[in-house]
């Protein structure tokens, strides 16, 4: 009996093969390590990030794919192209970034984080996010995605006794599981419908269903659609983002926020753009009309928050990245329409990667300002400047940078390159939104940096942080890669630039 399959291609697995390996071998560890050394487990966690990013190199320049038909060696599982070696660098370059803030978080935390579950859970979410963008049929897409997802929501209550982390956890799984029961209730429509899970198969079949399975197709479609917007925390589906945030460790939050999102919309990608082109009339106009809500929601959101004086910094950020996923929608909204859909999705992969870097550099100094204000309210970032000028000047960037203002030139030529494909794919009313919303988000990002250089109040003594090793070399990376860019941002567009076809 012959193979269905052909030979393993073990070079294009690697990326995140290698990250589930150091996963179980950091687990394994774990058992034997006394407790005065389970800090060495972090390290061994970082080394195998950075080795699984390095394995990326090996694959640029020719696309490979494995896991393939006999019958027919371009129908795969698995490919290895532009599209997911770059969003494969965004995950595995986020982890890394996330695993560096956790080093200081899990030394400070007092045993109360389990080192070895945290950094095997982390691992273990890196591998399956790593995954998903190389996934090429539905089944393969959703374990992903679940691979992904179902340790995170461990991470997220992962602090023993804390009561906030627990419900945090128990909301973000909940509504988790009920999207992955709706996506995988549409993905049994759309098998149903074109007999076959793989992505290219189903754009062509997809085109001659049945009169009678017409409707059933349709649904699919949708009910798949909502669970990947779920995934990026698309309004309606955003109401878990601020608490859960709020409640994880701030590491696990800084996570979430750029490798959750790169789950979700490269999931979100591959079905619409490379799986559903022909339905281009039904997602192109959900997905612009989910833009707008999203955008507009987190915008609001962020700047409700101005109205407590002891709003949280984590739960602004939180809402923050809400409004920074209704930008991302907006290329993939523009797909539907466009002519040269590549380029609309390299506009989404740009902006992520922008987003990434600062998001994640506003985190890390989130992150020290916590160790010594352990409710980390935005008033506590009053005088920053006196007590850390550094501290305070980098996140006066990142901030600019996610507003879009210079010296942030990364930030806004993201966002112009964002506006442009709305603009080139004829949905001028969805940039006049989006021209809106940054309008409205330029109030809370520039009352915060403002806040930074403001004398702290009367009596109130500068605090002096002291920053450790791991959460300097997460600054210090941040702030490298949005001067870098700033200085040449046409660089992340010719990075990003896709071949998903």
């Amino acid at each position: 009996m012959s193979s269905l399959v052909q030979s393993v291609d073990w070079l294009a697995i690697a990326p995140p093969a290698l990250a589930a390996l150091v996963a179980l071998a950091v687990l394994i560890a774990d058992l034997f390590l006394a407790e005065e050394r389970k800090a060495l487990l972090g390290w061994i966690s970082l080394a195998g990030l950075a080795t699984a990013a390095l394995t990326l190199l090996p694959l640029l320049g020719k696309d490979r794919a494995t896991f393939c038909l006999t019958g027919d060696p371009h129908v795969c599982s698995y490919t290895a192209d532009r599209f997911t070696l770059v969003i494969q660098f965004l995950v595995l370059g986020g982890a890394f970034l996330a695993a560096l803030v956790s080093i200081t978080t899990l030394k400070d935390s007092e045993k109360r984080i389990p080192a070895g579950e945290y950094w095997f859970l982390l691992l273990s979410s890196a591998a399956g996010a790593a995954l998903l963008p190389a996934s090429r049929d539905l089944a393969t897409l959703i374990v992903a995605l679940e691979v992904a997802s179902l340790p995170a929501f461990a991470l997220v209550g992962i602090r023993y006794g804390d009561r906030r982390s627990s419900e945090a956890a128990l909301k973000f799984f909940l509504s988790s599981v009920t999207a992955t029961a709706v996506s995988l209730m549409g993905v049994s429509f759309v098998y149903a419908s074109t007999g076959t899970l793989y992505l290219a198969r189903i754009a062509d079949r997809i085109q001659h269903v049945d009169g009678q399975l017409h409707t059933l197709a349709q649904t699919g479609v949708v009910l798949t659609l909502v669970g990947f917007a779920f995934k990026t925390a698309a309004v309606p589906f955003h109401f878990w983002v601020p608490d859960t945030y709020v409640g994880a460790p701030l590491p696990v939050a800084a996570y979430l926020s750029v490798v959750g999102k790169a789950v979700g919309f490269s999931g979100l990608i591959l079905v619409t753009v490379v799986a559903l082109p022909s339905y281009a009339d039904v997602w192109g106009p959900a997905l612009a009309v989910l833009a707008a809500l999203t955008m507009t929601v987190g915008n609001l959101g962020a700047l409700r928050q101005q109205s407590t004086r002891a709003y949280s910094a984590v739960r602004l950020l939180a809402w923050s990245s809400v409004g920074q996923a209704g930008y991302l929608l907006v290329p993939i909204a523009a797909a539907a329409y466009a002519k040269d859909a590549q380029k609309a999705i390299g506009s989404t992969v740009a902006y992520a990667l922008m987003y990434t870097a600062v998001n994640l550099g506003a985190f890390a100094v989130a992150a020290l300002v916590g160790r010594a204000r352990a409710l980390n309210r935005v008033a506590d970032y009053r005088g920053l400047y006196t007590s850390n000028p550094l501290a305070a000047l980098l996140l006066a960037f990142f901030l600019l940078c996610l507003a879009g203002l210079p010296p942030g030139v990364i930030g806004l030529f993201a966002k112009v390159t964002v506006f442009s494909a709305a603009v080139n794919a004829g949905l001028g009313w969805l940039a006049v939104v989006m021209a809106v919303n940054v309008v409205i988000a330029l109030f809370y990002y520039l009352q915060w940096t403002a806040l930074l250089f403001r004398a702290p109040e009367a009596g109130a003594e500068p605090e002096r942080h002291r920053v450790p090793a791991p959460l300097t070399a997460a600054i210090a990376l941040a702030a490298v890669l949005g001067i870098v860019l700033s200085g040449a941002p046409q660089l992340v567009l010719r990075f990003s630039a896709t071949s998903l076809f």
